[in-house]
């Protein structure tokens, strides 16, 4: 039997495996043995076989199953012995570079059979790999494909996983964060029914008062109470080693398990570590216990050959007890953990324990703290140690179950202070919760044993949000325990000036003092997102890593916008392992890929004296760039005396066929200055990584990248830092423009916080600060000033006919139309020159377009779109500072708001865009349509933003681009969470007309009770009441109002008190597809039923692009994204057709690169009626691939239109049906191209047509014919038809007509209401 004891055997899941006989376990109430069979079966104690019973007092049971099929009382979790004699010896050490991510999907891919997975950051790569193997028809350690499905949300995914479990599969999923949350309810029961599973958590910050990506252990912490077992790893090389063992361990003892690692520190940090080989991990699982815990776990599977029951109903008499049953299941998980870890360590030589010692063995101060923060104090305790201290820190990994005997064997007997470090926080609480288990296990021993030393415990918090901890702030953990009178319930790394709890910084362990190994070089790349620096970084990190005996360590930081944004890639390698979970300090080598980045940022802080400094610029002489450089950054090169090599890399880049991306011209020159390699040998892996990593793009990209590569060195000039730099005064130089300090007056935030942070310096902010709540004021991106354009567009006075449609384009807000008197322009700088404005209205006026070249960002949209070639694209430093001169001119010159019909193409642009300077892409689709809605509503909007792109590049602290008109109105947004973003809108909705249904009351109250008031006020008030939902009467009396009730606030108190609900707002629910056809489409879809007066807008970009382009309800058929690596085989979601079957919701396609008439005239249709309103707004994205970049999206929507693949349509429910006015209006009324016209121009199409080019034509020939009938069915109802299929027919308030036949059942079942 045992040669069938093989996992990869069919034969071994019924024959190779212990069964239980029919019978021999007695189910009790609560469906488990009695108590003494239970605690014999933990404890794998013999028991006593019962006789099958036939009746139960004289009534006949049901006949169970016969044979090996397993019986109805077979499913007990499994309870093995903790000891297996069949070892497993270790295989050759294979080595690798990989994240924590990789690390752990590797080990989860290996021994599970389905995971279920849905998007969120930090995690999200683990399920990414999970679909790409899977697509590549990788085997898992059982001969199979893992099963990879994609849900619509975290809940999904939970309940998903908990049917796979009950359904007897090897289940896994990747989560963290909300998502984690949402998975609590299913959590509880899958520990309830005791089931093997493991979910792998990037630890990650809670949305609080602000939303975070970043890791700490607040979600963790937040299911400790569900009954998972909790696993925690401290490095890249644990994530890999603790996922085996929770995957061991749960099957073990029969109680799952969350696997936790630090988010982004450890999921995001690439290092070399030991691989597992599948053979090892088969090994492992092909011994007894294990095949025998798999086959129990399978025969505890619902199946109708031997049925149960599971998920009962249980009241009060018996719940309690069944709850303790389960007793002696966690009593015992702790020792077969320690069984899986020395399984492991048999294999890999890897020795763990739960709880793990480093340090002086007779510490006298120790520090307890769980994750990759272990790893900064342990060279914190290498340091002291070496300097005559006696300190240690203890490592906890299993934080559930708690062990309190073997976390006091671990503990030395001589310490005598104890600080415990929790990366959480939990307001209110005594301690958080690692303190108060170590606190409550020491006193505990102390009252048990009172002979033993009383410790003193303090506990405290570090690293939120990913906040660095660095081996200083560990040290200062331990001075802290050496005060008279240590600091309890402390923080650390941060600068508390209100409640002042936090720590010193450190006096034994000085700034500058490096506690790496010997020998470790330590590098610094400043890029910007999207421009590849990250993708190359990465790459060269794992050439190092791979071809050298090098040990290699790479870590990423970024600032909030999409891209755009400022990039910091931290390598170090070296011959020594590297377990630094910090960024880097002291770099040997630094390349800053952007110039504006030495003015903007304090690049060279970092910089070691002497060490390597390559500069991209087009200043590539001593001379022009001492013009270029502020003083301060020459007085720093000089004092640092770096080798000094400049590179016009974009030249390089350009001249090679790349644009704006220098990546792989800086990286070349990276291996050419480092000499971690031969440069030939370098050249040659770099190339092969080039072809790795671009071949989804296509030849032509490869060999540009190729091209590029080549032509790097020798563009490479260094040169000599003059010793006048170090002589020069830096007070006089502001490296900031005129327009930005200007502007930072205004307030207090931008002062304080925003500028700060701007610069990259929010690291040093104090508490005091900040706004608790997480309020951010209007406007504050217009200090930004980011200047990330290489060329901006400059127009041409001679050829425009002043359409406007530049500025209606530009996803900025960076160009926009002037209008002024001529006696306006007495002082306009001598470049700003205007023509004479046409139209109704302009007689007498100046026209000029302007450009603001500070806050472009060069994505070209504008020059595409003008109809008549008046804009030309310029380098930016040749217009910078002239353009920039203009546009501050021009934002003095008075609006012109009322000239023209704000609900027009060229009228809506003269309105103040109310949303600007954005944190978006470049080229971004979705920021128009919300920059078009602030013109058109933004003096009363307020909205409710789903998470994911709009509320990253909408809402990321400091930067809000939501500003206020001249009056002080404004859009006011919020951001809830991601799943629930249409409920929040409808109780926005609903929480304000309440208010103003009250106000209205408390108005006709006064004007009935006769209240003395001025004759003007009461005539106010009279026609507000009579108005007071016509928002274009309403609010303009409101604003009358205003005056006159601050004079006589006191005769209607009342009324004065909520004066700010007298303006109607216009309530709209923003977010992207990802929300309305995934996670969110439960709530959107109540909200479309409720028939409140609620506007939604959908920007739709088909694919989860907030998270890195992942599958989403809205992805097309046949389109490849991260989830559907193989192409996407299903139709996408017609949420249109949805709505529209409700038959009062207003709903609207548009698309406002191919149509800008129709999507203002859909948007101002929308708002204007009374009900549910939806808009699905086509949205391009940086993820669809465009040929030619996202200047191309305009070229790209038209097609979509034309083609039928995006229609334009308007479904009016208040239109009166007759034969020649219908609801259903189809704006694309014919097909004017092919839809493969379409797909040839988007790599998302192309990727799989490249891959498997048959799969591609069937696939994008049955996406052809879904479109021509969409078309069809859609011309029909445009003419009154709505009797296609999918498409009810719309309300109709009219009487119905009777049935003609009622009395035989008629088309109504005879009731007459046909």
């Amino acid at each position: 039997m045992e040669s069938q004891r093989t996992i990869g055997s069919r034969a071994s899941r019924v024959t190779g495996a212990r069964s239980i006989r029919p019978g021999q376990l007695l189910l009790s109430q609560c469906g488990r043995i009695a108590n003494k069979n239970l605690v014999a079966a933990a404890t794998s104690e013999t028991v006593p076989v019962a006789p099958t019973p036939t009746n139960y007092k004289g009534v006949s049971l049901p006949t169970p199953p016969s044979g090996s099929v397993p019986a109805a009382g077979n499913i007990l979790p499994f309870t093995p012995s903790l000891k297996d004699s069949n070892a497993v010896t270790a295989k050759a050490k294979q080595q690798a570079p990989m994240d924590g991510n990789e690390a752990t999907a590797q080990i989860a891919y290996a021994v599970s059979d389905v995971t279920f997975i849905y998007p969120i950051t930090p995690s999200t790569t683990m399920g990414e790999l999970a679909d790409q193997w899977s697509s590549e028809g990788r085997l898992n350690v059982f001969g199979n494909v893992m099963s990879v499905t994609e849900m619509e949300s975290e809940t999904g995914a939970a309940g998903a996983l908990h049917g796979a479990l009950a359904a007897g599969s090897l289940a896994t999923s990747f989560t963290c964060s909300q998502g984690l949350l949402l998975m609590v309810p299913n959590m509880y029961k899958i520990s309830g029914e005791l089931t093997p599973c493991v979910l792998h958590v990037t630890a990650r910050a809670i949305a609080k008062h602000a939303l975070s990506i970043f890791g700490d252990h607040q979600d963790v912490m937040a299911v400790r109470q569900t009954g998972w077992a909790m696993l925690c790893s401290h490095s890249v090389q644990e994530a890999h080693d603790m996922a085996l063992v929770a995957h061991l361990a749960t099957l073990r003892a029969s109680v799952p398990f969350v696997h936790f690692f630090d988010g982004f520190r450890t999921s995001h940090e690439i290092n070399t570590i030991e691989t597992i080989s599948n053979e090892t991990v088969k090994a492992l699982l092909n011994k007894p216990l294990y095949v025998d815990a798999i086959q129990h776990h399978r025969s505890r599977a619902l199946n109708p050959t031997h049925p149960h029951q599971r998920g009962t109903a249980q009241g009060s008499d018996v719940y309690f007890q069944c709850a303790e049953a389960a007793n002696p299941f966690y009593d015992r998980a702790f020792d077969h953990v320690v069984a899986a870890m020395e399984e492991v360590a048999a294999v890999t030589g890897r020795k763990y324990k739960p709880y793990e010692y480093y340090g002086a063995e007779d510490a006298d101060k120790v520090i307890v703290i769980m994750g990759s923060g272990s790893q900064a104090v342990e060279e914190a305790v290498d340091y002291l140690n070496a300097n005559g201290h006696r300190v240690g820190v203890l490592k906890v990994r299993l934080f559930r179950p708690w062990k309190a005997e073997a976390f006091l064997e671990a503990l030395p007997a001589s310490a005598r202070k104890v600080c415990v470090l929790d990366r959480t926080k939990e307001s209110g609480s005594y301690g958080e919760p690692l303190y108060l288990q170590v606190a409550t296990t020491l006193h505990e021993a102390e009252l048990e044993d009172p002979s033993l030393t009383r410790r003193y415990v303090v506990g405290g918090r570090f690293g939120l949000a990913s906040k660095e901890f660095l081996p200083s702030h560990a040290v200062a953990a331990f001075e802290n325990l050496d005060a008279e009178k240590p600091m309890r319930d402390f923080s650390v790394g941060i600068v508390d000036d209100v409640t002042h709890r936090s720590l010193p910084a450190s006096k034994l362990l000085p700034v500058g003092v490096s506690t790496l190994p010997t020998g470790t070089f330590e590098c610094l790349f400043w890029g910007m997102g999207s421009d590849g620096t990250v993708g190359a970084n990465k790459e060269a990190i794992k050439i190092i890593a791979s071809n050298t005996s090098m040990s290699a360590q790479a870590y990423f930081s970024y600032d909030a916008h999409k891209s755009g944004g400022v990039t910091v890639s931290h390598l170090r390698f070296g011959p020594s392992k590297i377990r630094a979970p910090y960024l880097v300090q002291q770099a040997d080598y630094l390349a800053v890929n952007h110039q504006s980045y030495l003015a903007k940022y304090d690049t060279l802080s970092a910089v070691k004296p002497g060490g390597v400094v390559v500069i991209n610029t087009r200043f590539t002489n001593v001379e022009s760039l001492s013009n270029y450089l502020p003083a301060k950054v020459k007085k720093q090169l000089a004092a640092l005396k770096p080798q000094l090599y400049l590179i016009d890399a974009l030249a390089v880049a350009k001249a090679t066929g790349l644009g704006k991306h220098v990546n792989m011209v800086m990286q070349t020159v990276f291996f050419n200055l480092s000499g971690v390699l031969p440069m030939e040998r370098a050249i040659a892996l770099l190339k092969k990584s080039i072809s790795k990593a671009y071949e989804r793009k296509g030849p032509e990209v490869v060999a540009k990248n190729h091209a590029a590569v080549d032509a790097a060195v020798s563009s490479l000039c260094k040169v000599e830092i003059p010793a006048s730099w170090g002589e020069l005064e830096t007070a006089a130089v502001h490296p900031n423009p005129p327009s930005k300090v200007a502007s930072s007056s205004r307030l207090e935030f931008l002062e304080k916080v925003a500028q700060p942070m701007l610069a990259l310096e929010g690291d040093k902010l104090p508490v005091s600060v900040f706004s608790p709540e997480g309020f951010v004021p209007p406007g504050t991106t217009v200090i930004e000033k980011r200047a990330i354009a290489s060329s901006v567009p400059i127009w041409k006075a001679e050829n425009c006919t002043q359409c406007n449609i530049c500025s209606f384009v530009c996803p900025h807000a960076a160009i926009r139309p002037s209008l002024a008197a001529p006696s306006e322009l007495g002082s306009a700088p001598a470049t700003f020159n205007t023509i004479d404005a046409k139209g109704p209205g302009m007689k007498g006026l100046k026209y000029r377009i302007q450009v603001s070249p500070y806050d472009c960002t060069g994505c070209d949209l504008c020059t595409h779109a003008c109809p008549d070639n008046a804009l030309a694209a310029q380098p930016i430093n040749s217009v910078l500072e002239e353009q920039s001169i203009n546009w501050d001119y021009a934002t003095t010159l008075p609006g012109r708001t009322a000239l023209m019909d704000p609900a027009s193409v060229k009228g809506s642009q003269l309105q103040p865009p109310l949303m600007e300077f954005s944190g978006a892409c470049e080229g971004c689709g979705e920021t128009p349509y919300v920059k078009l809605l602030t013109q058109l509503f933004g003096d009363r909007l307020l909205i409710a933003n789903a998470t994911g792109c709009s509320s990253i590049w909408g809402g990321s602290a400091p930067s809000n681009p939501y500003t206020t008109n001249a009056e002080g109105f404004g859009p006011a947004w919020a951001n809830s969470l991601f799943e629930d973003n249409a409920q929040f809108g409808l109780g926005i909705a609903t929480g304000a007309a309440q208010r103003r249904e009250a106000l209205h009351r408390r108005v006709q109250e006064a004007l009935a009770s006769g209240v003395s008031v001025s004759a003007g006020l009461r005539e106010a008030l009279a026609r507000w009441a009579d108005h007071y939902q016509e928002a274009e009467v309403a609010n303009v009396v409101a604003k009358e109002l205003q005056p006159l009730l601050e004079r006589e606030k006191d005769a209607v108190p009342s009324i004065y008190a909520e004066h700010d609900m007298l303006h109607k707002p216009s309530t709209w629910i923003v977010g992207g597809d990802g929300w309305a056809y995934d996670i969110g489409f439960g709530g959107l879809d109540h909200v479309l039923a409720s028939g409140e007066n609620v506007n939604i807008m959908v920007l739709d970009t088909e694919v989860y692009s907030n998270t890195g382009g992942q599958r989403s309800k809205a992805t097309p058929m046949s389109a490849v994204a991260k989830f559907a690596a193989g192409g996407k085989e299903r139709p996408k979601k017609d949420l249109g057709a949805i709505a529209m079957s409700y038959g009062d919701v207003y709903v609207a396609s548009v698309s406002l690169h191919a149509n800008y008439g129709q999507v203002v005239k859909a948007m101002t249709e929308a708002e204007r009626y009374p009900g549910v309103s939806l808009l699905l707004c086509y949205s391009p994205c940086i993820m669809h691939g465009m040929t030619g970049g996202m200047c191309s999206s305009l070229d790209a929507s038209k097609m979509a239109v034309e083609s039928g693949y995006w229609p334009l349509y308007r479904y009016n429910p208040s239109i009166n049906e007759d034969a020649t006015h219908h609801r259903f209006q189809l704006d694309s009324k014919k097909l004017k191209s092919e839809l493969e016209q379409l797909l040839k121009h988007e790599n998302r199409f192309q990727i799989l047509a490249r891959k498997a080019p048959e799969v591609a034509g069937k696939l994008h020939q049955d996406l052809d014919e879904a479109v021509h009938a969409r078309h069809d069915r859609y011309k029909s109802m445009a003419a009154g038809d709505y009797s296609a299929p999918g498409h009810a027919p719309s309300r109709d308030v009219s009487p119905k007509a009777s049935c003609d036949e009622p009395k035989k059942g008629g088309c109504c079942g005879g009731n007459g209401n046909c």
